[in-house]
């Protein structure tokens, strides 16, 4: 995994938004071991603390749980991964109506533009391409 950070939020925050989305995005699914605290916080360049704080930050979603002697594990509740991806394509559709705003575009502007964006992203997909791959 590559880990990016920004010295705005605090490393812990991102970290767990990072492995939410590899959650989310299926890179660890349901019912599969994450790597050691350790081997995390080595691949982030982390202490481990911050690690393991994010990590009990994913734990109180519900998103993993950890065996005690055998590690972390992604949840096999597929509701509440699916919530978790829900909530953040809410905060990114948010974000971006609040920048599509902040740049004069009313939500029927912006509707119009999305609907545009999606209409060639679904003709990509009709011809076999990858939305996004340039």
């Amino acid at each position: 995994m590559t880990w990016s950070f920004t010295p705005d939020r605090p490393i812990y925050l991102q970290l767990q938004e990072q492995i939410k989305l590899s959650i989310v995005s299926g890179r660890h699914p349901p019912g599969g071991k994450l790597p050691a605290v350790r081997d995390l916080a080595e691949e982030a360049a982390v202490n481990p603390n911050t690690v393991q704080r994010a990590l009990m930050e994913l734990e109180r979603e519900g998103l993993v749980h950890a065996h005690r002697t055998s590690g972390r594990f992604v949840t096999e509740d597929s509701t509440v991964i699916a919530g978790a991806k829900n909530e953040m394509a809410m905060e990114l559709v948010e974000a971006f109506l609040e920048k599509m705003a902040a740049i004069g575009y009313n939500a029927a502007e912006t509707a119009a533009y999305i609907n545009m964006k999606a209409g060639d992203a679904v003709n990509l997909e009709r011809s076999g391409e990858v939305y996004g791959d340039s």
